[in-house]
């Protein structure tokens, strides 16, 4: 059993505070673990063309170039004062030639069909008023034997598993992150609703499993 979903508002984070709050929060681990899962997924070298979807300030991009020097990604997000933060990110790590930033929402039509070697996406899922615009934006976007890698967060089955969470991972944080960090948790699906949701979109080679005390992961390679 889990808790019954909470969607979020309808908002994204595109209040300059907010989004400066999220950008200078540490998710160092999370990100790390997002990056090691892609490892496993695609053990050598990676040097085709991946897109990131909600890339926020683009810690996951970053990291992505560093650890495949023959990368080019691009970056997506919905929300310009995260984006405007992206690119101060990229601009003092000199990696503009690699990563360009685009301003869309999903499902991202504008992207171009089927262009892409990678298609990789944290934490974006349970923002989503309809979580399929994620799994219809990954379909137009990806090419053949795309890897998939799409990570978020895991809805407790209890309040009280609930609160242990925010206590852990975001006691020291702003208060404006312990607040959108409940009403993320809250809003996270199940592996059983990924699942589902994968099946209704005919994503069928791909699995959902859990992948820390907070987090799924969607991972395989489209047909």
């Amino acid at each position: 059993m889990h808790l019954p979903r909470t969607p979020e508002p309808e908002e994204l984070m595109d209040e300059a505070e907010q989004a400066r709050a999220y950008a200078e929060a540490d998710f160092s681990d999370a990100n790390e673990r997002f990056l090691e899962l892609f490892d496993l997924l695609h053990p050598e070298p990676f040097d085709g063309t991946a897109v990131d979807l909600g890339c926020g300030p683009a810690d996951i991009p970053l990291r992505f170039a560093r650890r495949h020097p023959g990368a080019r990604i691009d970056a997506v997000d919905g929300a310009p004062a995260m984006l405007a933060l992206a690119g101060q990110a990229l601009e003092q790590a000199g990696l503009e030639a690699r990563i360009r930033l685009h301003c869309h929402h999903l499902p991202a039509t504008a992207l171009p069909r089927g262009a892409y070697d990678a298609v990789l996406s944290n934490s974006l899922l349970h923002h989503l008023k309809d979580p399929g615009d994620l799994w219809r934006t990954l379909r137009h976007c990806a090419a053949p034997g795309a890897a998939v890698l799409v990570m978020d967060l895991l809805r407790p089955p209890s309040t009280a598993a609930l609160d242990a969470l925010v206590r852990e991972y975001a006691a020291d944080a702003p208060e404006v992150l312990r607040r959108d960090f409940r009403a993320s948790l809250h809003a996270a699906y199940t592996p059983e609703e990924v699942q589902a949701q994968l099946e209704q979109a005919g994503l069928y080679h791909l699995k959902v499993e859990q992948v820390s005390d907070r987090h799924l992961a969607v991972r395989g390679f489209l047909p």
